[in-house]
């Protein structure tokens, strides 16, 4: 069950979910809108190696807007903070900007029962586009889970900006 969004009122002021910074304009029938953030990182190396750290360089998006080429992945970031220690998180692209050809998460949209961070989004254009900070660019949308609840309290928990893979740090059998 996804909860509606007068739940999603209900639930972010009595402190079932966390969304920082938080604005009523943002909450849709059954989802929050989360905004793009300023950074963006891109990996450096032609091949990514997933038993190694990866690096990666910054870049800003300024005011202008900044344009997405197709065949690059770009690491992207929420402005908001999200998560909730009762509900299972789901982020996906907003309809708009699918409509734009960008793909937001390309396979990770579901996040963690116990994770409060920035969401990291892993943004891939069919064509090039021009994409600017603020905008809003997903939707967070909060399903009921069943069952005892363990905590997420791994790597990524109070995430800032984008952040690179770290499946180097053991989850790849040698």
């Amino acid at each position: 069950m996804i909860l509606t969004g007068a739940e999603i009122n209900e639930a972010r002021a009595d402190g079932r979910i966390r969304i920082d910074p938080y604005s009523p304009r943002q909450v849709n029938p059954n989802s929050y809108n989360v905004r793009l953030g300023a950074a963006l990182h891109v990996y450096t190396e032609p091949v990514l190696d997933a038993r190694s750290p990866n690096p990666t360089r910054e870049m800003a998006i300024p005011a202008g807007g900044l344009v997405l080429q197709p065949g690059e992945l770009y690491l992207g970031h929420t402005i908001e903070a999200v998560g909730s220690d009762h509900y299972v998180p789901l982020l996906e692209g907003r309809s708009s900007v699918g409509r734009l050809g960008l793909w937001v998460q390309i396979t990770a949209p579901v996040g963690d029962i116990g994770f409060f961070g920035q969401w990291t989004l892993q943004l891939t254009p069919v064509q090039p586009l021009r994409v600017y900070a603020g905008m809003q660019i997903g939707q967070i949308m909060f399903e009921v889970s069943r069952g005892h609840i363990d905590l997420y309290t791994g790597k990524y928990q109070g995430a800032q900006g984008p952040r690179a893979s770290e499946l180097w740090r053991g989850a790849v059998a040698p």
